[in-house]
């Protein structure tokens, strides 16, 4: 009976390590990404930012993280250039957090949740290696 109980205590600590990845199946540095993970035998689930992206709280976490909302959009998308780089200048923060959290393709991707609640954006193997192995 005790073996179970191991068991689910390293079960417990797997997944406390884990990543979540907002990923898009179609974004080649997503991709990239994952197989970097993959490579570094680092624990994460993929979500899919255009069904799922990340929620307002998540968003307005990353944007304190990071001192401003600008790093968070994906200014290269289609979602960015349909809307126009004039209007999401005009944004207010609010109206910011609610376009990213409405659609994920404006997000840049890929969008990562540590568990620790540390928020990584965009994909640079030398910054992840320091962040995530460091």
């Amino acid at each position: 009976q005790s073996g179970g109980r191991g068991q689910g205590s390293i079960w417990a600590l797997i997944l406390s390590s884990s990543l979540t990845v907002f990923s898009y199946s179609r974004c080649s540095t997503c991709r990239k990404a994952l197989a970097w993970l993959e490579a570094e035998g680092l624990a994460f689930r993929v979500v899919d930012i255009t069904v799922q992206p990340p929620s307002r709280e998540l968003l307005q976490s990353a944007v304190d993280q990071f001192g401003d909302r600008k790093s968070l959009f994906n200014t290269s998308g289609q979602s960015y250039r349909a809307l126009g780089a004039a209007k999401v200048k005009s944004m207010s923060d609010e109206e910011a957090l609610d376009a990213l959290a409405a659609d994920g393709r404006l997000i840049k991707r890929p969008f990562v949740l540590r568990d620790n609640g540390q928020v990584l954006v965009g994909f640079k193997a030398d910054v992840w290696a320091q962040q995530l192995k460091g």
